[in-house]
């Protein structure tokens, strides 16, 4: 049996500890939730005032030029790569993932027109789904969803793109990035990855991969809306056709010519005007991750979730893990089921231990290496724990609010 002391002699040997020191977060919350909204890194909110109040207050226009934003967004794409094991001028950075999505499936397809299919699974997160049946609409072709362990059964040469999110918003499974890019490179298919729930817990190499995209909002901790991140492998750059063309992807975009000239490397994906505060911000973001092995932050993920999962087996057993039990099968969160999560999770978060719910009957519960102490998966269980044995739960809301 675990007991708090061992979590306690965790956190003594954790070479990562020091980074919590880069987050401001409120004393006596144990945030779970980093994987729907990072944290704020303490030195973000000076970084974003400077901008606002010299940059864009004193120095107006001429920021563009003297404080380098028009090539903010290259220099953070720059600073993502290494964190997806992507080469240097492989990322561009901008527009939502949602957007990213679209462009990455939408080019894809542009590279294998002869093919049928865009190949997906039940699971995928709803905003792809949504993205890909709009991309097979206006392509002339079909979104196959099938069950997450059928897929590599199912990529086939009358297959274009296989669209995956590499951890599963709901349960925490993952797939297997090379076996699925080896049997798509064996079909002549194409891959796109969605690696919102990944990138910044885990160690991803996109190196052997065609594309990616991920947000900029969960274990980057960016702020809210950050911006999104599109991966374009080199041997597909020249190929790579962005279908929504703006001035920012042609090659010289103040040229202000009639005819798109697109530019070259990954930035051709790019389209309209930045948004420079939140670049601004997720730049300082970034910051956290200097120097750090993203292979240490993997390590420390698997502790922290396998430990949870090991006290949910011990202290509650009023719930089902549906997170797989293999490391090697899941992301850097785990659910658990139950009919009433809405409320459980409502009375959890009044005791501040903040998780989220998704429907019909999961509460999740994300474990972010960089600033997740390891006596916090103690603690918020024997929180859990309490909101169960002292049925707080039946008198806490289903909902507090829109978002769950």
């Amino acid at each position: 049996m675990l007991d708090r002391a061992y979590f306690e002699d965790l956190d003594s040997s954790d070479p990562l500890a020091d980074l919590r020191n880069a987050f401001s977060l409120p004393d006596g919350l144990i945030y779970l939730d980093g994987n729907s909204l990072g944290p704020l890194p303490s030195h973000v909110p000076a970084v974003v005032q400077r901008t606002v109040v010299d940059e864009w207050g004193h120095d107006l226009i001429r920021s563009w030029n003297d404080h380098g934003w028009w090539d903010l967004a290259e220099r953070v794409a720059e600073r993502i790569a290494p964190l997806i094991g992507a080469p240097p001028g492989s990322v561009a950075v901008g527009d939502t993932t949602t957007v990213a999505v679209y462009k990455a499936v939408a080019a894809a397809r542009r590279l294998r027109p002869d093919r049928r299919y865009i190949l997906t699974d039940t699971g995928n997160f709803p905003t792809d789904l949504y993205v890909l049946h709009a991309v097979a609409d206006q392509a002339g072709a079909e979104v196959m969803s099938v069950p997450p362990d059928q897929v590599l059964d199912r990529i086939s040469p009358d297959v274009a793109v296989v669209s995956l999110t590499h951890v599963d918003y709901r349960t925490g499974r993952r797939h297997s990035i090379p076996d699925v890019d080896a049997a798509a490179r064996d079909a002549g298919a194409l891959v796109v990855w969605d690696l919102s729930h990944s990138v910044g817990a885990m160690d991803v190499d996109m190196s052997g991969s065609d594309f990616a995209v991920g947000c900029g909002y969960k274990y980057l901790n960016g702020g809210p809306g950050a911006p999104a991140f599109i991966y374009v492998h080199p041997s597909h750059q020249a190929g790579f056709r962005n279908p929504i063309t703006g001035w920012w992807g042609h090659a010289e975009p103040f040229a202000m010519e009639s005819a798109y000239r697109p530019a070259p490397g990954a930035s051709r994906a790019q389209t309209g005007t930045q948004s420079i505060l939140a670049l601004v911000a997720l730049d300082a973001a970034l910051d956290v991750f200097d120097g750090v092995d993203t292979r240490a932050l993997r390590v420390k993920s698997e502790r922290l979730v396998a430990d949870f999962i090991r006290l949910v087996d011990e202290r509650l057993p009023w719930f089902e893990v549906v997170t797989p039990r293999a490391p090697d099968q899941r992301g850097s969160h785990v659910s658990l089921a139950h009919p009433e999560a809405g409320r459980i999770m409502a009375a959890s978060i009044q005791r501040r231990v903040v998780g989220d719910v998704r429907p019909p009957n999961l509460l999740r519960f994300g474990l972010a290496p960089a600033y997740q102490r390891h006596v916090e998966v103690w603690d918020a269980v024997e929180a859990i724990r309490g909101v169960m044995e002292s049925d707080a739960w039946r008198h806490a809301p289903e909902r507090t609010g829109p978002v769950t």
